[in-house]
């Protein structure tokens, strides 16, 4: 008898291969089992417009020369029903004559949500929800939260001493912690959609807010809060091959069409207090395909994202020095009159990271959907 919670952790491993290709569509992983217990054909969701997961995983039983009729496929998500930039998976799931599919969970898309599960029963295929739900959801915090929210699951990047200073009086800051801890944060940031800063990061640093280092087939959007359009013309960020979005209060056009003739898409969106709206930046960055948004920026923009409760979860790098006195901390929120009125928060993981922790902390709550 196939053991379910073997086989789809064997599923589980072929989603994460995904985890800096597939985005904006689910990390997916798929393996077909025979009746003798045997793996013939596996697959993971490949770049959007590619094949998923299910149709990688029948592609290499037949490259195998492996019959898959009456075997039982193993999908850490419930295949598409519906025609995207590729067919329904389920529709070629049966046409391959797979006869049991044993999926993880639902698939959260409204597109989908139970109709791929039900499309196979009706055709005779017998669908089982296995162990392995918890995990495929983690692997694609940032899907469900953008299908289930309409906004990106947001984590906050900050490094700083073990006194949480991020910088020097005199504004020196590079390189706090090392570059062990500096190459680990290259990978959470390929697994992103977007990369958030602010005008004041790129004023001050002009970092190019890329990927390197790895080797990842695609580089994240970058985008910028930059209310009142001071971003120079030469700035890093507007080379960005997967664009640069520039979310801002002003409708100065000289301003406006230097940078439109760079390739920047500059959007409007202020609020009500003339600062550039978050909240609907979030649900336009969702709107554009965005699962997870990786920010890193500077103690104002870190602030109002905290103080309006748009942070999900902080990357934490904390350098074994101290440096006393600070020209800035992480964020500036505040001041708090009770300590009950702090962000509380859940530790998920803390790891070594060269000499420096890395600390991966959840706002409580924030994962339940």
């Amino acid at each position: 008898m196939n053991d379910h919670a073997h086989f789809m952790n064997k599923a589980l491993e072929q989603a994460a291969q995904a985890l800096f290709l597939s985005s904006p569509n689910p990390r997916v992983g798929c393996v077909i089992v025979n009746s003798a217990d045997q793996i013939i054909g596996q697959g993971f969701t490949q770049q959007a417009g590619g094949p998923h997961a299910e149709v990688m995983a029948l592609r290499d039983a037949a490259a195998k020369g492996n019959d898959v009729h009456g075997a039982t496929a193993y999908v850490t998500l419930e295949p598409c029903s519906h025609q995207g930039r590729t067919g329904p998976c389920c529709d070629a799931l049966v046409a391959a004559g797979i006869g049991k599919v044993v999926g993880a969970l639902t698939d959260p898309n409204p597109q989908v949500a139970g109709r791929g599960f039900e499309r196979l029963k009706a055709a005779g295929v017998t669908v089982e929800v296995s162990p392995g739900a918890a995990e495929s959801r983690e692997l694609n915090i940032g899907f469900f939260s953008r299908m289930v929210r309409g906004t990106p699951w947001v984590r906050m990047k900050a490094a700083s001493s073990l006194d949480g200073v991020t910088a020097l009086h005199n504004g020196q800051s590079q390189w706090i912690t090392s570059p062990e801890a500096r190459a680990d944060g290259h990978g959470w940031r390929a697994r992103a959609c977007t990369i958030l800063t602010g005008i004041g990061t790129v004023l001050e640093d002009n970092p190019r807010m890329n990927v390197r280092g790895l080797d990842t087939p695609r580089q994240p959007r970058i985008a910028v809060v930059d209310s009142k359009l001071d971003m120079p013309l030469d700035a890093h960020v507007l080379k960005a091959p997967s664009g640069c979005l520039i979310y801002t209060c002003s409708q100065n056009q000289s301003r406006i069409e230097p940078l439109q003739a760079l390739g920047a898409t500059v959007i409007h969106m202020p609020n009500a207090a003339g600062k550039v709206d978050l909240t609907s930046m979030l649900r336009e960055l969702a709107q554009r395909g965005t699962n997870e948004l990786h920010v890193e920026a500077g103690f104002k923009l870190n602030g109002s994202l905290i103080r309006e409760g748009l942070v999900d979860e902080f990357l934490f790098y904390q350098a074994p020095k101290l440096l006393g006195t600070g020209a800035m901390g992480i964020a500036n929120f505040g001041p708090l009159e009770q300590l009950g009125e702090g962000v509380q928060l859940e530790l998920q993981n803390v790891a070594r990271i060269g000499p420096d922790l890395r600390i991966v902390a959840r706002v409580q709550g924030r994962s339940a959907f």
